[in-house]
C-alpha cells in the first residue's frame, strides 16, 4: 500500500514540528525501551549481578540498530509488543539476550518510557511558550499607548489600549507557562518496581538485599536524567501524572483559543490582522478576503486539545487496583496527540505575533464614531467650570445625543454630535476646549502605564529563566500549510 492509500494523522503529516513528531515516533519509543534495558542492565552489573562488559557493549551498539520487520512479526506471533522488542533486541544483541529486561514487567519499558517522552515533549513545549511570550510582550510595548475602542458583551465600552488588550492575553499565557513548568517539575521517574509494584523480583534477584534494590531504583532513576522516582506505584505510575499534565495543555488551549477568537473578532472590524502572504489566497470564490485562517487553525486545534484532557480523567478514574489494560490505547493516543496539537498551536500563535498588523487609521475611525457619546459628561464637567447649571446642560447635551444616534443608527450616517455641540449656542463657552475633551488618550486611564508596569513585574521575571534561549532565537516554522 502506497502512503496515500492510508489514513495519515494530518497532526503530523500536515502540521506538528520534525521535532515533537519524532518525540513520538517508533524510532524514539523503541530507541528508549532499549536504553532502558541497558541502564537496567548496567546498574545490575554494578550492583553485582553476573553481567558482562560484553554483554552491556554489544546492547550500547545495537540501540538504534531495530528490525522492526522482526519485531512486527514478533508481535503478531507473541500478541504481546514488550516480548516481541525483547526478542528482536536479543537477536541484534545474542550475547545480551539472557539478560535483557532481567527482574523487568513491561511496564519498566512502557511507563518509563513515556515519562521520558512527556518530560522530553515538555521541554519543546515551554520554551516555545516563553518564546511566544516574549514576541507579544514586544508587541504590547509597542502599542502601549495606541487607544482604541474597549469591548463588553461585544458592544462599545471605554477606551482602552491596544497594547493593553495584549497584557490581557499574556496574563492568561503566563499562567499557562507556570502551570506546564510546574506539571514538568512534578514528573517523576517509574523507575524499578517489578510487577505490582512491590520490587519482589529484584529483591529475589538480590538475595533480599533490601539496600541494593533501593540502590537500583535510584541508579536507574539517574541514568535516565530524573532527580526522583516514584516511592509507591502500582504496576504502573499513577495515570494521575497524565491527567495533570494534560490538564496544563488543555488549560493553554484555551488560553489560545480566546486570544486567536479576539483576533478573529478585531480581523472582523479590520483594526488588527494575522500574517497575511503576499501570494496567499483567502476565498476560492471572493478573491478580496482576506480570511484569518492561522486563527481558525488555532481555534480549531485548540478544541481539540482541550478535550483531549477528558480522555486522561477517565483513564485516571477507571484504573482497577494495581493496573488495568484499557488504558493502554487510549493513552497511545491522547497523549501524543495533546503534545502534537499543543505544539502546533504555539508555532501558529508564535507566527501570528510575529507578523500581527494594527490599522491605527481604522481604529481611529471607530473611537471617532463613538467617543462623542463617552465624552458627553466631560463636556457637563467643562460647562459647569464656564457657569453653567448641570441640569440645563445635561438636557441639552442628551437631545443632542439623540439626534446624533439616530443619524447613525437610523440614517447609516457618521457620528455628527460633536458638530451638533459646536453649532448650538448654548456650548460656545467651550467650544475652544472640545478638542482637548475628545482626545483619545485622555480615556484610556492608566492603561499604558498598567503594560508597563505588568510587562516588567510579571512578564520579564517569568521569562528570564530562559533568557539565554530567547536570546539564540528560536527556529521558525513555516505554516503556508
Amino acid at each position: 500500500m502506497s502512503a496515500h492509500s492510508r489514513y495519515n494523522s494530518p497532526l503530523t503529516s500536515r502540521y506538528a514540528s520534525p521535532e515533537m513528531a519524532y518525540n513520538f515516533s517508533d524510532d524514539k519509543k523503541f530507541g528508549t525501551w532499549r536504553k532502558l534495558w541497558l541502564s537496567l542492565a548496567t546498574a545490575e552489573k554494578q550492583l553485582g549481578l553476573e553481567i558482562t562488559q560484553e554483554q552491556l557493549d554489544q546492547m550500547k551498539a545495537n540501540l538504534e540498530n531495530i528490525d522492526y520487520v522482526l519485531a512486527q512479526e514478533e508481535e503478531k506471533k507473541r500478541r504481546h509488543d514488550v516480548m516481541a522488542h525483547v526478542h528482536t533486541f536479543g537477536v541484534a544483541a545474542p550475547l545480551a539476550a539472557p539478560i535483557i529486561h532481567l527482574g523487568a514487567t513491561s511496564c519498566f519499558v512502557t511507563d518509563n518510557s513515556e515519562l521520558i517522552m512527556i518530560r522530553d515533549a515538555l521541554e519543546i513545549i515551554i520554551p516555545k511558550l516563553a518564546g511566544t511570550i516574549r514576541t507579544l510582550a514586544n508587541f504590547a510595548e509597542k502599542y502601549k499607548e495606541l487607544p482604541t475602542l474597549g469591548f463588553t458583551h461585544f458592544q462599545p465600552a471605554q477606551l482602552t489600549t491596544v497594547g493593553k488588550r495584549a497584557c490581557l492575553w499574556l496574563q492568561e499565557l503566563l499562567m499557562d507557562l507556570r502551570n506546564i513548568t510546574r506539571a514538568k517539575a512534578d514528573l517523576r521517574f517509574r523507575g524499578v518496581k517489578g510487577t505490582t509494584g512491590t520490587q519482589a523480583s529484584f529483591l529475589a534477584l538480590f538475595d533480599g538485599d533490601h539496600e541494593k534494590v533501593e540502590k537500583l531504583d535510584d541508579l536507574v532513576t539517574e541514568m535516565n536524567g530524573f532527580p526522583s522516582a516514584f516511592l509507591v506505584t502500582g504496576q504502573t505510575y499513577t495515570r494521575k501524572v497524565d491527567y495533570d499534565v494534560l490538564n496544563a495543555l488543555a488549560s493553554f488551549g484555551a488560553t489560545a483559543h480566546k486570544i486567536a477568537t479576539d483576533i478573529r473578532l478585531l480581523a472582523h472590524l479590520k483594526e488588527i490582522e494575522e500574517p497575511f502572504e503576499k501570494d496567499q489566497i483567502g476565498s476560492s470564490a471572493m478573491a478580496y478576503k482576506r480570511n484569518p485562517m492561522r486563527c481558525e487553525r488555532v481555534c480549531s486545534l485548540s478544541r481539540h486539545l482541550m478535550t483531549v484532557v477528558g480522555n486522561a480523567a477517565q483513564t485516571a478514574a477507571t484504573q482497577w487496583l494495581e493496573r488495568t489494560l484499557d488504558d493502554s490505547a487510549n493513552r497511545r493516543i491522547s497523549i501524543p496527540e495533546a503534545f502534537l496539537t499543543a505544539d502546533i498551536v504555539l508555532s501558529l500563535l508564535q507566527n501570528i505575533f510575529d507578523g500581527m498588523v494594527v490599522y491605527p487609521s481604522v481604529i481611529a475611525g471607530r473611537i471617532s464614531q463613538e467617543l462623542p457619546f463617552m465624552a458627553t459628561e466631560n463636556i457637563i464637567m467643562a460647562m459647569v467650570k464656564a457657569g453653567g447649571d448641570r441640569q440645563v446642560c445635561h438636557e441639552e447635551i442628551r437631545v443632542l445625543s439623540h439626534q446624533a444616534a439616530r443619524q447613525v443608527k437610523e440614517l447609516g450616517k457618521q457620528n455628527d454630535l460633536i458638530e451638533r455641540v459646536k453649532n448650538t449656542s448654548y456650548f460656545q463657552p467651550i467650544v475652544g476646549q472640545l478638542d482637548a475633551l475628545l482626545d483619545p488618550k485622555t480615556f484610556t486611564g492608566r492603561a499604558p502605564q498598567q503594560v508597563d508596569r505588568f510587562l516588567k513585574s510579571e512578564v520579564e521575571p517569568a521569562l528570564l529563566p530562559f533568557k539565554d534561549i530567547l536570546e539564540k532565537g528560536l527556529k521558525k516554522v513555516d505554516l503556508n500549510v
